[in-house]
């Protein structure tokens, strides 16, 4: 350790508080939950003060395990797996679990919130301590036996609250910041709602822009899909009618609405894929399942691969380079564009495929099915209970508001222009989190250097303050650290 404050000490977190550990009564005996004693488990530990707890044990439970009872005012540190580190005070007489150190500050050494606060400051070097399994884990002889620098009991008193007085300015920006995140959600189905509604574009068309005719537009769509036969309806449920409900009360005059499958290119026609892939093999054809594209971006990590001979009985379903992809079962609404290295690849059958006719924006289809008007009609056409799905005559069926080729492209242009606006500013939101988190650590850190706040010569030392207290314990009674419940 670095050189210490004058008037400081160096000493060990068992020099300063009594510890102990927890227990957890056996679950085979039922009797032993359901009781008035708190038991505070590790993930608990998320608060400065633990006063309610999930679950409460009984007197039989705190007598036949390693339970115990620490008094209020002690300080829990959970010691394994991913809550490692987390601290809080007990704001009631409670028993913990295993997975938590307790500590009582030793009166007139330290107390509660100074214990509390160099806990929360020693959090990495557990951790560090603690590496070499899995999950990190420390015991409670490694935290007794770890070394800080304890400062005299005044100024103790002095930096805890100017810890509380910084780190609640903290508290209050982290919380500023972290509900942007929430707002340039709603901002972007704000921007959605609004291009499929014709807001987005009404002021470029009221500048009188050149523009063609929707209607024409979707006569031309619908002449070429006759030319190609028409649509084949083949074994798709008939559509629920009342799911597909936008109206042309919804739209500028001159746009039109169109269905799904109409705007899909002719000979393409909108389809699952693959019912049964079988084993996953080192070689073969891709596929793309729902678990591929989480929040509607692609994960190329996990794409497993199919049998030839599979994929060709499917080969109806297999992709091209800018198809759309959308998930039919399970989290229905998800949607991905379909990149060059995917070109060939073939899709599951709680997806399908959306080949968007070369008359039509795709990146116009694609945000008009993102928006949050498009997801409540397939929302209203799910059904099933076990694994709810969207049949595929819905999903042909469904609407899409259909302006002219010329303001698509516009459309396009401000959404696309408003959400980098939106991705820009959450990295910048991203950016400032982590610098949140690491000022929080960096006030702490600067705190138990001694940097915080003054020393003052009047304190008495840290270590004439040790002494007197070791002096005193030691002619005393040696302080319990847990009880168990009277009998």
């Amino acid at each position: 350790m670095s050189e210490l404050p004058k008037g400081w000490v160096e000493v060990t977190l068992g020099d300063i508080a009594d510890w102990g550990s927890g227990g957890t009564p056996s679950r085979s005996e039922s009797s032993y939950y359901g009781g008035t004693i708190p038991w505070i488990k590790s993930g608990e530990l998320d608060t400065r003060y633990v006063t309610t707890t999930e679950e409460f044990i009984t007197e039989a439970a705190l007598n036949g395990s390693s339970a115990k009872i620490f008094p209020a005012g002690s300080v829990a540190i959970a010691m394994y797996g991913a809550t490692i580190g987390k601290t809080a005070i007990l704001g009631v007489d409670a028993a913990t679990n295993q997975a938590c150190a307790v500590g009582a500050p030793i009166r007139g050494i330290t107390d509660k919130e100074f214990l509390y606060r160099l806990l929360q400051n020693e959090k990495d070097a557990f951790i560090e301590k603690g590496k070499g399994g899995a999950q990190p884990n420390i015991s409670q002889a490694v935290i007794k036996a770890h070394f800080i620098g304890l400062p005299p009991l005044a100024e103790q008193t002095r930096v805890v609250q100017k810890l509380d007085e910084l780190l609640a300015h903290v508290d209050t920006l982290k919380v500023r910041i972290d509900a942007i995140p929430a707002l340039l959600k709603r901002f972007r189905q704000s921007v959605l709602a609004a291009a499929v509604s014709g807001r987005l574009t009404e002021e470029w068309r009221s500048t009188g822009a050149t523009m063609g005719s929707a209607h024409e537009l979707h006569q031309q769509i619908k002449e070429a899909h006759a030319a190609e036969g028409g649509h084949a309806r083949g074994n798709a449920s008939d559509p629920t009618e009342e799911a597909h409900d936008l109206s042309a009360d919804d739209l500028p005059d001159c746009w039109d609405i169109a269905e799904l499958r109409d705007v899909c290119a002719p000979g393409r026609p909108i389809t699952y894929g693959i019912l049964k892939p079988g084993p996953e093999l080192e070689e073969g054809v891709p596929y793309i399942r729902v678990a591929d594209f989480p929040g509607n971006k692609l994960n190329m990590s996990n794409i497993k691969k199919t049998s030839i001979e599979i994929d060709q009985q499917f080969k109806r379903a297999r992709l091209i380079e800018g198809d759309l992809l959308l998930s039919i079962r399970g989290s229905v609404g998800r949607l991905i564009k379909i990149p060059a290295c995917l070109e060939g690849a073939n899709i599951t059958q709680d997806t399908a495929r959306l080949s968007i006719s070369p008359l039509v924006s795709t990146d116009f289809v694609y945000w008009a099915l993102l928006a949050e008007s498009t997801q409540r009609r397939m929302k209203n056409a799910t059904r099933g209970v076990a694994v709810r799905g969207i049949n595929i005559g819905d999903v042909r069926a469904l609407q899409i508001p259909l302006p002219s080729c010329e303001e698509q492209s516009e459309i396009v242009r401000r959404v696309e222009q408003l959400f980098v606006f939106a991705d820009q500013l959450e990295d910048k939101v991203a950016t400032a989190q982590a610098r949140i988190d690491r000022l929080t650590q960096s006030i702490l850190a600067k705190a138990f250097r001694g940097e915080l706040v003054p020393q003052d010569p009047n304190d008495e030392p840290a270590s004439v303050l040790l002494e007197r207290i070791q002096a005193q314990r030691a002619i005393a009674p040696k302080a319990k650290r847990g009880r168990k419940a009277s009998a």
